[in-house]
This record gives structure tokens, C-alpha cells and sequence, in this order.
């Protein structure tokens, strides 16, 4: 699907999989990406299922986010499964809930600094003793996902400054 609207930019649509999401920021716009798109999978030869396509859609769920003009958020009825998570009594139940934190860790500012203490209670051979540090963490990560900001688009006009830092208090690397 990404080759077929590869030509197309991510200001017109959002591909994942076989999922297509058609943006645009005015009614005109997204009609005319409406067009584009329908377009270009004509011209591949592929037929889209029409139960299936929500069209002029203000907000649309795709993968536990809600994406909106606003920007993207996590989907409550899939993160607020958080706020009544028991804490972990096994690395099994421990890999249960960082499995859901990890995939909206973009969500999370400090992620991986807020997430050490329990990461390394899932350590091959490491004893599954649950800690304050552990307790303060689970928390502090239940509390993140379920009052999650909402991911602002760049905006494309504008000059970006893109900046990376990488501190080794921040680097996780399990010992094997």
C-alpha cells in the first residue's frame, strides 16, 4: 500500500498496513486527497471495501490512537485498562504491563528513565522482588497513560531544529 501512495505525501494521507488514513485541512483538501487516493488504487488495480471507509470524519481510531485535527492521542477505552492494573505479582503479569506502557511510551515523557526499575526485575535470573523504586514506577507509569497529552503534527512550513541526546542514565541494555 505504501508503494501504490508512495507519490503522495504524509499531509495527504497516513498509510499503515492496509489501513489509509485521508487527511486535510479544510473541506476542499481532504476531498481533493479523497481524490488523489481513490486515483492512485485505481490505477494499481486494488478495490477498497465501502463498510469498511469512514469518510469526513473528524476523528478517526486506528491502532489505540485517536487521530484528530488536534493532534494524536491515546484511546481511553484501551489506556484506562491502566488505572486498575493490580501490581505485578510475577515477570509474566510485569511483561503484561510494560508490553501496553511500551507501545505509548511516545505518550511518556522520560519513558525509559521512569520504566528502569521494573525492566530490570524482567532480567533473566533477576529475582522478582517488588521494591519501592518498583511500586514509584508502576505508579508514576499508570498515572502518565492515563492523563496522556496530545501529539501536535509538526508544522511543515517551519524550519525544525532537531536535537538528540542520549545519556547512558538513559540507556537500557539488558546483561546477557
Amino acid at each position: 500500500m505504501e508503494t501504490v501512495l508512495g507519490g503522495l505525501s504524509y499531509e495527504a494521507c497516513l498509510v499503515y498496513l492496509d489501513d489509509i488514513i485521508i487527511v486535510g485541512r479544510s473541506f476542499e483538501e481532504h476531498f481533493n486527497n479523497i481524490r488523489r487516493v481513490l486515483q492512485k488504487l485505481k490505477e494499481a488495480k486494488l478495490k477498497l471495501s465501502p463498510s469498511k471507509c469512514h469518510l469526513f470524519q473528524r476523528e478517526v481510531t486506528c491502532l489505540g490512537h485517536i487521530i484528530s485535527a488536534e493532534g494524536v492521542r491515546t484511546d481511553l477505552d484501551k489506556t484506562s485498562a491502566v488505572k486498575n492494573w493490580k501490581t505485578p505479582t510475577d515477570v509474566h503479569q510485569l511483561h503484561s504491563f510494560l508490553g501496553l506502557c511500551t507501545y505509548y511510551q511516545k505518550f511518556v515523557k522520560d519513558f525509559s528513565t521512569i520504566a528502569r526499575p521494573l525492566h530490570k526485575l524482567t532480567e533473566a535470573k533477576q529475582k522478582f522482588i517488588w521494591a519501592n523504586e518498583c511500586n514509584n514506577a508502576f505508579n508514576k507509569l499508570k498515572d502518565a497513560l492515563t492523563s496522556a497529552p496530545i501529539l501536535a503534527y509538526p508544522e511543515t512550513g517551519k524550519q525544525f531544529i532537531l536535537l538528540q541526546v542520549v545519556r547512558a542514565s538513559e540507556l537500557y541494555c539488558p546483561k546477557k
